[in-house]
């Protein structure tokens, strides 16, 4: 199976190609410039320019609204013509991925005084949500159970190690910790149709109204 993968949820854009099992990326700090720079970016990964792919995976949320956009709106242009399979992974799981740890709690800055969290658990291939994803202010994040976790994330960089003995702040989830998690699921005919895929927000609001800020 050859298939394509995108994230673009945090600062970070970054693209992947899976080709049976072997990993080409391409990684970019890219501020809020991720829709002129993903397709020449995943371009690159072609010799010839020609992207040949079975499948589209992206980073399907939470994070950066216009970021998860992005990539599930060029998954779709990429697998809609084609009548490509479409499938979103939790960018969570991505940075849990991208961690080499087995007892993750994901934590990426949501802004607004806020965190997207969740404490996950290596099982085989996959992970499993000890906590699930949501969106929390930090103070109120719950903890997991046991020893052994370590918090990774933009989350811990914005709100301290918030009383976990190691954290990762600079880890992020990437194109190709996407494309790992995707394969198998890709495999198992996990794919759906591109018209389907939506990112996952875990959040409506996308700023403070003035009123909300001086509040807080």
């Amino acid at each position: 199976m050859r298939f394509a993968a995108i994230e673009t949820s945090t600062q970070w854009c970054s693209v992947a190609l899976w080709c049976g099992g072997e990993i080409a990326s391409l990684e970019r700090l890219a501020g809020n410039r991720h829709s002129e720079m993903v397709l020449p970016m995943l371009e690159s990964l072609f010799p010839d320019r020609k992207i040949e792919i079975d499948a589209v995976a992206f980073g399907a949320g939470p994070g950066s609204f216009t970021g998860l956009r992005i990539a599930c709106a060029l998954a779709q242009g990429l697998a809609l013509p084609r009548a490509l399979p479409v499938l979103g992974v939790s960018t969570l799981e991505a940075l849990a991925e991208e961690s080499g740890a087995r007892r993750v709690v994901a934590c990426i800055d949501a802004r607004m005084r806020e965190v997207y969290y969740a404490a996950l658990e290596r099982d085989g291939a996959r992970w499993r949500e000890v906590i699930a994803a949501q969106c929390v202010a930090p103070q109120d994040a719950p903890r997991p159970g046991g020893e052994g976790w370590v918090g990774c994330g933009s989350g811990f960089e914005a709100y301290g190690d918030l009383g976990f003995a190691r954290t990762a702040a600079q880890v992020h989830p990437t194109a190709a910790a996407v494309a790992v998690l995707a394969a198998p699921r890709l495999a198992a005919g996990e794919g759906a149709d591109a018209a389907a895929a939506a990112p996952v927000y875990l959040r409506d609001k996308v700023a403070l109204t003035k009123e909300e800020q001086e509040a807080r």
